[in-house]
């Protein structure tokens, strides 16, 4: 723990640890996200981080309120009750609390909330990461227990291998059940394979477990696994292929020939009417083009399979 977190878990410490059942989930994502903070710690860090960024926001926004004397750009026409008129002249005071109270609460909030979700994008990246490196990962394991190189080595040196990403570190996390806590090789299969975020690599545990269990040939599990999951692979890469030429030619309809034919129809019509501000066409040339091409970026990244 950085000195941030413990003086978080200090003043919320007893807090967060009532919230356990409250917040099964972020519990959840943290042992799956493999981050090496306990829960009572992180969720106390939320807290004062959220109280912090708030507070901040809460004084910068109600000093620019306060010196720009915003609440008096504010003007309303019509009829309004006494008691408006009475409150008209304390305007300022009252625009400024109200603008440190709406900023600390949408803040403050934001930040919380970031930091339930950030564990889970962890999860999820991780999950992706598992999924692209695990044929490689059990190719490998496939020619240790070739070479007859016991189960628990096994994965002790896949553990050490960091060309294998997040497989290399749930092989790790199987190594160190065994190192560290004595637990033996089917305990600590069942414990990772229970916690993983990967469905496949939860699979390809769970079926070694009863490969073990079983006293069948481990070697041929992972042989199988390796051609099944290279299969898999070439499978998904083929299809993520086909969607990125169908994308390409979303993209060339909606944000190449789309735009071009409403700016030429749209400076047609500016010309016919004289329109000295083609609203219309600012429109399209700075937020419908690049927030578009933005949005294109984020679904092909989003989509994307590593490795």
């Amino acid at each position: 723990m950085n000195s941030w977190e413990r003086f978080a878990f200090r003043l919320f410490g007893t807090l967060a640890g009532k919230k356990r059942d409250k917040y099964a989930a972020l519990r959840s994502d943290l042992v799956t996200a493999r981050m090496k903070v306990p829960f009572e710690v992180y969720l106390s860090t939320a807290y004062l981080s959220a109280l912090f960024a708030g507070a901040v926001a809460s004084v910068v926004l109600g000093i620019i309120t306060f010196i720009f004397n915003i609440p008096s750009m504010i003007k309303y026409q019509g009829a309004v009750p006494e008691f408006m008129l009475f409150i008209s002249e304390y305007s300022l005071i009252i625009g400024t609390i109200i603008a440190i109270v709406i900023s600390f609460a949408v803040v403050g909030g934001i930040t919380f909330v970031i930091f339930l979700v950030y564990p889970s994008v962890v999860a999820g990246n991780r999950r992706r990461n598992i999924d692209a490196t695990l044929p490689y990962a059990i190719n490998y394991i496939t020619a240790m227990s070739t070479a007859g190189i016991p189960p628990a080595e096994i994965f002790r040196q896949l553990g050490n291998s960091p060309m294998y990403g997040e497989s290399a570190v749930e092989a790790r996390f199987v190594a160190m059940e065994i190192d560290l806590f004595g637990r033996d090789l089917l305990d600590a299969l069942r414990l990772i394979s229970a916690t993983t975020p990967s469905l496949r690599m939860k699979e390809f545990l769970q079926g070694a477990m009863g490969c073990i269990s079983a006293g069948s040939s481990l070697t041929e599990y992972f042989r199988t696994k390796a051609e099944q999951y290279s299969l898999e692979n070439r499978q998904s890469q083929k299809l993520f292929l086909d969607t990125l030429g169908l994308i390409s030619e979303s993209y060339v309809t909606a944000m190449v020939a789309g735009p071009l034919f409403l700016i030429i129809l749209q400076s047609i019509m500016s010309i016919l009417s004289k329109s000295s501000q083609p609203i219309f066409l600012y429109i399209i040339i700075y937020m419908m083009i690049p927030f578009g091409s933005l949005m294109f970026v984020i679904l092909i990244s989003s989509m994307t399979p590593e490795g």
